[in-house]
């Protein structure tokens, strides 16, 4: 099995699932039972204070959007920077957690990035396979930039390095001009 843990899926323009339509999918576990992970660029309708204050725990006066991480129902998890609070690593510097406690301490520190997201992307035994045979999505490696960065503008960026690694697979990122005219 091509294990696709901490890899990103990019919806293809022909994926027709309205769930699933210009996303990137931060993939956190793909194993023979099934693949879970979260869309890291569907900001939801509420911030994390007000999700906060609706599970009744103490105002904590974060304005950032809580992400909806997909359409399967699941706990709140976070995206984040902070080693120790880390239920698991994702990446080199990106780690998971779903643990309360951790989150309040995320929501109060002034120097970790960090996303909310509520449910998940999920996929059964062997079903994202099929869908990637069928050319539904697209794969890259993962960065910590891309979890973080402008989510407007994240399924266009993921597409663009995907298509220049197809294009001109031996193109150091150095060598391409910051001016397309200037090809």
């Amino acid at each position: 099995m091509d294990v696709l843990s901490g890899k990103i899926l990019v919806a293809s323009p022909q994926l027709r699932d309205p769930n699933f339509a210009q996303t990137v999918v931060l993939l956190i576990q793909h194993e023979s039972q099934g693949t879970f992970g979260l869309v890291l660029n569907r900001p939801g309708d509420k911030t994390v204070d007000e999700v906060w204050r609706m599970l009744e725990k103490d105002p904590c006066n974060c304005q950032e959007m809580v992400f909806v991480g997909g359409p399967v129902p699941g706990p709140l998890m976070a995206l984040h920077t902070v080693e120790s609070l880390a239920d698991e690593q994702i990446l080199p510097g990106l780690y998971v957690t779903a643990q309360a406690d951790a989150f309040e301490k995320l929501f109060r520190q002034d120097q970790a990035e960090f996303r909310l997201y509520s449910g998940n992307s999920g996929w059964g035994a062997g079903q994202l396979e099929g869908e990637l045979e069928l050319g539904g999505w697209l794969t890259t490696s993962a960065t910590v930039e891309d979890v973080f960065s402008d989510h407007e503008t994240l399924w266009q960026q993921v597409t663009s390095r995907i298509g220049l690694k197809i294009l001109a697979p031996n193109l150091r990122p150095e060598q391409i001009p910051k001016d397309p005219g200037l090809n």
